[in-house]
């Protein structure tokens, strides 16, 4: 990218010295930062942290503002009633996707919910989601998986407890629920150490940076042969190909009649049973089976895991509501010595938490980008077709105007108040909203609710030596979840 930057708007700058600002001018455009000509917006980004430097832009511009990277109009909300307007009033306006090198790839051309644009094809494929995959009576059935991963977990760590060691809770816990989503999903089991599991863990990696990758294609197709020169668009072949070699694989031992019984019932048994059966509208493909599970693979098991670990960070460095916390789930559970599903139902600060958990980090601060399909208006500014609009969680929910002290964990916050984090409160939007919202929110949370439970329950945690509550680091790492920048380690004491 820097190289293509020098490249592109070195002799531009000698030429244009001082470009117009952009102004509500002629085609009324929200407001917005000056820009260079041709390039844009683009010099001035931070991909690291694009959800701060779009917060930091709106505190300067107002709740809804312009850029342009390269030709492509750009347009960022960071309020509940632009959110409303975009994510349900002008929903259907605004429910495509802008189609970007490495999510295209890696989704088979947009065969897949999340990053495909909106058509039939696209509607179909979330019907099959939410009728057939992430209903609740498909959720509940997948209870026992969670449940020996979750016990799993508190043994592994009850071992380190007995030495006082110091405990990766981040690797623990990304481990802990991609083997839920592998199990789920393609009814596998890695063993930590086994070659098949570092081949996953290195290929998984990899998939999460594609998905990320801004390319020079994105925004000048001319200049695409700068992703060649970078080693981008190789990188995204082989990492295309070796992910479709990995789910051949598990499609041939899904047709296999001496399969393991653990692949019956599966996610992509089910697909593979639904494909057979031609029992859809659209009769599914293997490409359409193989971009749900890149969907499955990175959405299902990435942000549980930051959602779970942005939870521990922020309860040590609130040891007040960590003892609250803590309290209310023992006395709920007693002696019994694990948590189950159904002990989570009557524990309101526990699912207060957790709310406050996805307010002050949300898994994903900015939602995926939406691409307006027609010519519309928001706040009294001309929205072009073809503009890639985006919602800014994350400001939203530190919105002063808002949250009283939003920056501040205060799970009490929730206890009086009915908000709800699936979609018809626009203050709160972890999951999205709307026809794009995420259909998988019942797996996913009753992924964190069990693991943040027993975590809780089972230890009483201490900082290493030395470290107290004020120098956790709370910095992100780049990449489309929001996870810790520096893992969260911790040492474990065994409550019973």
């Amino acid at each position: 990218m820097i190289l293509f930057l020098f490249f592109v708007s070195f002799p531009i700058i000698l030429i244009f010295l001082i470009p117009k600002a952009k102004k509500s001018g002629k085609n009324n455009l929200p407001p917005g930062p000056i820009g260079l000509p041709f390039i844009g917006n683009l010099h001035q980004y931070d991909s690291v942290t694009p959800h701060i430097y779009f917060w930091k832009l709106s505190n300067k511009f107002g709740k809804i503002f312009s850029l342009k990277f390269g030709s492509t109009p750009m347009v960022v909300v960071s309020s509940p009633k632009l959110a409303k307007e975009v994510l349900k009033t002008q929903d259907l306006t605004y429910c495509s996707r802008a189609s970007i090198l490495g999510q295209q790839k890696l989704s088979y051309n947009g065969h897949d919910i999340g990053f495909a644009p909106y058509n039939d094809h696209w509607r179909e494929m979330r019907k099959i989601c939410v009728l057939h995959l992430f209903s609740l009576k498909k959720v509940q059935s997948f209870s026992p998986v969670r449940e020996d991963e979750v016990s799993r977990m508190i043994k592994k760590i009850s071992q380190q407890a007995i030495n006082s060691q110091i405990t990766n809770l981040s690797t623990i816990l990304i481990s802990l629920t991609s083997t839920i989503i592998c199990r789920v999903a393609f009814g596998i089991r890695y063993d930590e150490e086994a070659h098949e599991r570092k081949r996953f863990d290195e290929l998984f990696t990899e998939t999460q940076a594609m998905l990320a990758s801004i390319s020079a294609f994105d925004f000048f197709p001319s200049f695409s042969w700068i992703d060649k020169l970078t080693g981008l668009t190789d990188r995204l072949e082989k990492n295309f190909k070796d992910l479709d070699e990995f789910y051949e694989e598990l499609i041939e031992q899904h047709l296999d009649p001496n399969r393991p019984k653990s692949m019956e019932g599966d996610i992509l048994d089910l697909l593979l049973q639904l494909k057979n059966e031609k029992s859809t509208p659209t009769d599914l493909t293997l490409e359409d089976i193989k971009a749900l599970d890149m969907n499955m693979l990175v959405a299902g098991s990435d942000t549980s895991a930051s959602a779970i670990i942005w939870a521990m960070t922020a309860l040590m460095k609130n040891p007040r509501a960590m003892k609250k916390v803590q309290a209310e789930i023992r006395q709920a559970v007693g002696k019994n010595g694990i948590v189950n599903e159904d002990d989570i139902r009557n524990m309101p600060y526990f699912k207060a938490t957790i709310k406050e958990t996805l307010r002050l980090y949300p898994p994903g601060p900015l939602l995926l980008p939406r691409l307006s399909m027609e010519k519309s208006t928001l706040e009294g500014y001309e929205i072009q077709r073809g503009t890639i609009v985006h919602v800014n969680a994350w400001a939203i929910a530190r919105d002063p105007e808002i949250w009283e002290n939003p920056e501040e964990f205060i799970p009490e916050r929730f206890l009086n108040k009915n908000i709800d984090f699936r979609g018809p409160h626009f203050e709160l939007l972890p999951f999205g909203a709307g026809r794009r919202g995420c259909p998988a929110i019942t797996l996913g949370i009753a992924i964190v609710e069990l693991a943040l439970s027993n975590l809780l329950y089972a230890f009483d945690w201490k900082l290493p030596c030395g470290m107290k509550k004020e120098d956790i680091d709370t910095n992100t790492k780049p990449g489309i979840v929001m996870h810790k920048k520096i893992d969260l380690c911790l040492i474990p004491t065994s409550y019973l």
